[in-house]
C-alpha cells in the first residue's frame, strides 16, 4: 500500500566537489578534496588502500605543488560548474522535485579566512538555484560537504583550532544572506560522524601532523557541533522560514548472537557510530554514555562555558542520514569482514552485496527510520541512498541497469512500510543522481546516477550524458509518486 504524502520531496543529490570540476576557475581556491590522489592503474586492493583517511603530510605538500589534474579527479568531476543548466533540464524531464547540492567554501572564500567572498563564486550559486527555481525544483543545499579551503590546514591546523567556528560561521552566513531565498533546506554538515571514520574529510587532520590524534578528533568534532549549531542560530536570525537540519552516515547494526555480550557490543556500536552525533544536535547536550567513552579513550577536549547553551538552544529541525548498508555487531574478532560506507565490518550471512562489499538491506533502511524516528520524534529526510555499480554503455547508447532499478524498488517499498509505521518522512535524495567521481575510491566506474556521464578514470571521454533504463524508472516512480 502506498503511503507517500502527496508533498513528498523525490530528488536527488551529489556533492560539489565530486562534480562541479572547474577546481581554479573564476576565483576559486584549492581545496582538501583537490588534493586527493588517484591511479587509473592502482589494483583494487590499492584503490581501497589509498583512500587517503588518514592523510599524510608527503601527500599532502606533493598534491600542493601538482598541477597535474590526471591523478586528482575532482580537480574535474563532471565539469557540472559549466554545464549545470543542462544536467538541470535532465532532473526537471526526470520529475525531481528537490536537488541536493552542496557549495564549495573555497568558490565563496578561497582561502576560508578573505575580508571579503569572490562574487564569482556566488553568483555561480545564485544562477544554479535560479535555475533550479524556473524548473520548480526545491533546493537542499549542504553548507560543508568535506572541502574546507587548503589554508584553512597550512594556517590554522583544521577544524581543531576553534578559530574555524568563526570563519565557517561567517561563511555560512553569507550564504544565507546571498543565497537564502532560494533555499527550502539547510544543512550545515554532510555526515558529521565521518570526521570519526576519516578524519581528513571530516575534519581535514594529517595524522602525522597529530601528537594524539583521537584527542584531535573529538576536539575538531566539538568545534563542528558549535559551528552546527551557531549556523543555525544565524540561519533562523535571517531566514525564519527555512529549515536547517543535521546529518550523519546510518550505520545500521544488527546482533550476531543473542549472546549478552554482542547485545551490549550492538548497544555501544549504535552509541559510538551513530547516536552520539544526533544526541547532540537533536537534544542540545552530550549524552552521558560520553563521559566514558572519553574517560577509557583518555580525552579532555577544551569546552566553552558558553558551549552548553549555544547546544541547547540551537537543535535541528529534521533529522537526515545516508543509508547504504547494514552491519553486525559482534565481539567475536574472527567474523568474515566486509566493506561499507565509511567503515568496514562483519559480513552479513543473510544479505547480498554490491561490486564493492556493501551489503544491501532495503528492510534496514525500514529499520532505521523506526529508530531514529522513535529516538528524536523529529521529521527525517534520506539525504543519500543509492548503489555503485560498473555500468555499460553500449553501442546504440543504451545503460541496462536493471540491478540499480531493483536496488530502489525495495528501498522505497521500505521507506513507504516505515511511513505506514508512523515515521514522518519529508523526501529522498538519491545519490549521485548523475555519474560522479567516487568519494570513497575517486573512481568514475563506481556509478550511482540514473544519467550516464561518459567519462572514465583518467578524466577522458566525451563527457555526454545518457539516460539509464533505471532514469526513465524512476521517473515513473516520481510520476506515480512512489505507487510501484
Amino acid at each position: 500500500m502506498n503511503k507517500f504524502t502527496e508533498n513528498f520531496l523525490w530528488g536527488g543529490a551529489f556533492s560539489a566537489s565530486q562534480s562541479e570540476g572547474a577546481w581554479n576557475k573564476d576565483g576559486k581556491g584549492i581545496d582538501t578534496q583537490d588534493l586527493r590522489y588517484f591511479d587509473s592503474l592502482w589494483t583494487r586492493e590499492e584503490r581501497d588502500k589509498n583512500r587517503n583517511i588518514n592523510m599524510t603530510s608527503k601527500i599532502f605538500e606533493k598534491a600542493l605543488k601538482d598541477t597535474d589534474d590526471k591523478h586528482y579527479p575532482f580537480r574535474w568531476g563532471i565539469d557540472f560548474y559549466e554545464n549545470y543548466k543542462n544536467d538541470l533540464d535532465l532532473f526537471q524531464e526526470l520529475g525531481l522535485k528537490i536537488f541536493r547540492t552542496s557549495i564549495s567554501w573555497s568558490r565563496i572564500f578561497p582561502n576560508g579566512d578573505d575580508k571579503e567572498p569572490n562574487e564569482a563564486g556566488i553568483n555561480f550559486y545564485l544562477n544554479l538555484f535560479k535555475e533550479c527555481q524556473k524548473r520548480n525544483i526545491k533546493v537542499f543545499a549542504t553548507i560543508l560537504h568535506y572541502n574546507i579551503p587548503v589554508n584553512l590546514i597550512t594556517k590554522y591546523g583544521g577544524w581543531k583550532n576553534r578559530k574555524l567556528i568563526d570563519l565557517y560561521v561567517r561563511y555560512a552566513k553569507t550564504l544565507f544572506e546571498k543565497l537564502g531565498n532560494y533555499v527550502d533546506f539547510w544543512l550545515p554538515f554532510n555526515e558529521i560522524n565521518c570526521s570519526k571514520f576519516n578524519p581528513y574529510n571530516g575534519c581535514a587532520l594529517i595524522k602525522d601532523q597529530e601528537k594524539d590524534y583521537e584527542q584531535a578528533i573529538f576536539q575538531c568534532i566539538h568545534h563542528q557541533f558549535i559551528a552546527n549549531a551557531l549556523a543555525i542560530k544565524t540561519g533562523r536570525e535571517i531566514l525564519p522560514n527555512a529549515k536547517f537540519g543535521g546529518m550523519i552516515a546510518r550505520f545500521t547494526t544488527y546482533l550476531a548472537t543473542c549472546n549478552p555480550n554482542d547485545v551490549m557490543q550492538k548497544i555501544l556500536d549504535e552509541n559510538y557510530k551513530n547516536y552520539f552525533y544526533t544526541d547532540v544536535m537533536a537534544r542540545g547536550k552530550y549524552p552521558s554514555y560520553t563521559k566514558r567513552t572519553f574517560e577509557e579513550k583518555n580525552i579532555s577536549i577544551k569546552i566553552l562555558p558558553e558551549d552548553e547553551k549555544i547546544l541547547s538552544d540551537n537543535t535541528v529541525d529534521f533529522l537526515s542520514f545516508s543509508y547504504y548498508m547494514s552491519m553486525v555487531s559482534s565481539t567475536d574478532s574472527t567474523l568474515e569482514k566486509t566493506s561499507g560506507n565509511l567503515v568496514s565490518r562483519n559480513k552479513n550471512p543473510y544479505l547480498k552485496a554490491s561490486e564493492w562489499g556493501w551489503q544491501i538491506d532495503p528492510i534496514g533502511l525500514r529499520i532505521s527510520l523506526n529508530d531514529m524516528y522513535d529516538r528524536y520524534q523529529l521529521p527525517i529526510f534520506i539525504a543519500e541512498n543509492g548503489i555503485g555499480a560498473k555500468d555499460i554503455l553500449t553501442e546504440d547508447k543504451k545503460i541496462h541497469d536493471e540491478y540499480r532499478i531493483e536496488y530502489l524498488k525495495e528501498h522505497i517499498k521500505q521507506m513507504s512500510e516505515a511511513i505506514h509505521d508512523g515515521v514522518e518522512l519529508l523526501g529522498y535524495t538519491m545519490w549521485g543522481i548523475i555519474d560522479i567521481v567516487s568519494c570513497g575510491t575517486l573512481e568514475m566506474s563506481k556509478r550511482y546516477g540514473v544519467i550516464y556521464v561518459d567519462r572514465n578514470e583518467d578524466g577522458n571521454g566525451t563527457n555526454l550524458r545518457y539516460k539509464k533504463d533505471s532514469f526513465y524508472w524512476y521517473k515513473e516512480c516520481i510520476e506515480k509518486n512512489g505507487n510501484i
